[in-house]
């Protein structure tokens, strides 16, 4: 797993290579989402980065995402049990277990579902390019 200084280091690239200046607002939301041990929305990664500098506007927040978001380092989630959540991309593929009660989200990854999904694929004459699981689940008891 990359440590969160290459994170930042690909952000900060993606947003130079994206056209944006690297401001300390933008560099405050970068810091937040390289420590986001969730999947948080566009309104809380605006809080937190607010929490490091007062000045970060939420129009801020939503151009910087989308920016990132293009240029393929940050991935933007639509679960069912609300808006988009961010997620800084990983280079390791991993899927989401989403608690229909808590609305906690769950990052797993599982060799034995990814080889099914290939043969599945490949049984029916594709090869996958992209893919997303997603459990909407209840704790068991």
């Amino acid at each position: 797993m990359k440590k969160p200084h290459d994170k930042t280091t690909r952000m900060t690239q993606a947003l130079r290579d994206g056209g944006v200046r690297v401001t300390r607002q933008r560099e405050a939301l970068l810091k937040v989402l390289t420590e986001a041990a969730d999947h948080p929305d566009a309104a809380e990664l605006h809080r937190r980065a607010k929490g490091i500098d007062d000045t970060v506007s939420l129009a801020t927040v939503y151009r910087t995402l989308t920016v990132l978001e293009r240029e393929g380092v940050v991935h933007r989630h639509s679960f069912e049990s609300g808006g988009a959540r961010f997620e800084v991309a990983d280079p390791v593929h991993h899927d989401h277990i989403v608690d229909l009660d808590t609305g906690q989200i769950t990052e797993f990854r599982n060799d034995k579902i990814e080889e099914l999904q290939r043969l599945i694929a490949a049984e029916m004459g594709y090869e996958i390019v992209h893919h997303r699981l997603e459990l909407y689940c209840r704790k068991l008891g």
